[in-house]
């Protein structure tokens, strides 16, 4: 039986030959790109948890290490007054030595004179807080203004016979403004029952609309105790409030003594 002969295709002349395949050598190379992906991936995670173990190494080794001590001060001792034992001339003004400046003294010094032989006088300067609380009913409420808009205060008081207490004070406040407001504020809760009782009248020889006083409508009395009544002065006169009162603990102010206390504080200002 005759074999069937194969005889190659010929090309024609000028014809290129077949590209060769391709597609084995792709797909072999294939797996070798996806290795070397995951090589990548592994690098990246091995550089990241070298970075984390040197932050915790790092943080550990800080912590078990004894604190760097600060530099020294380069004034290692700051003058100021030294703690002395309270004595008979102990004083409002030298416990708190510390909390005054030097303007402070400025005001207080415009202050009328404590008269001699009286008792539990005082004269000088206070602290906001201590003022609050020896003039407002509620200081908890009053406090935080006084810190915003009063730069400084003094006080004198003092007590004659046992019946008439006097207290005067003066305000300075940053502006005129400040000053305004706290004079007004007083005006208008004087008439109330708590208070004075009445709208009062203006003061002799005050700045027209700018001076005002009160005497109480009726004596406050509690049982076992005497009856009170005060009378009241208050000026505003530029940034500074001038407020004097004049308490009587047996019910009788005398008004013509607490006119001629403020014309004397005015003639000071």
């Amino acid at each position: 039986m005759e074999h069937e002969q194969t005889i190659p295709e010929q090309r024609k002349e000028g014809e290129s030959a077949p590209e060769p395949d391709t597609s084995a050598t792709s797909a072999a190379s294939a797996p070798r790109r996806r290795r070397a992906g995951r090589t990548t991936l592994l690098i990246a995670g091995a550089a990241v948890l070298g970075v984390l173990a040197g932050t915790v190494t790092g943080y550990a080794v800080q912590y078990h290490r004894e604190p760097t001590p600060l530099p020294p001060l380069a004034q290692q001792k700051i003058d100021g007054p030294k703690p002395a034992a309270m004595n008979d001339a102990t004083s409002r003004r030298s416990i708190n030595a510390t909390r005054w400046h030097k303007a402070d003294e400025d005001l207080a010094k415009k202050l009328l004179d404590v008269p001699g032989g009286v008792q539990d006088s005082f004269s000088g300067p206070v602290s906001t807080d201590a003022f609050s609380a020896d003039y407002f009913l509620e200081p908890s409420q009053a406090v935080g203004s006084l810190i915003r808009d009063a730069k400084r205060l003094a006080t004198a008081r003092w007590a004659e016979n046992d019946r008439n207490f006097i207290e005067i004070n003066l305000l300075q406040f940053r502006d005129r403004a400040g000053a305004d407001d706290f004079y007004t504020e007083i005006v208008q809760y004087m008439p109330d029952k708590d208070h004075a009782g009445n709208t009062g009248k203006d003061l002799p020889g005050a700045p027209a609309d700018f001076g005002h006083m009160w005497i109480d409508s009726k004596a406050h009395q509690e049982p076992g105790y005497h009856p009170i009544r005060q009378g009241r002065a208050v000026v505003r006169r530029g940034d500074i409030v001038m407020s004097i009162e004049y308490t009587n603990n047996r019910g009788d102010v005398d008004e013509k003594a607490l006119v001629e206390l403020a014309k004397r504080q005015m003639e000071r200002l």
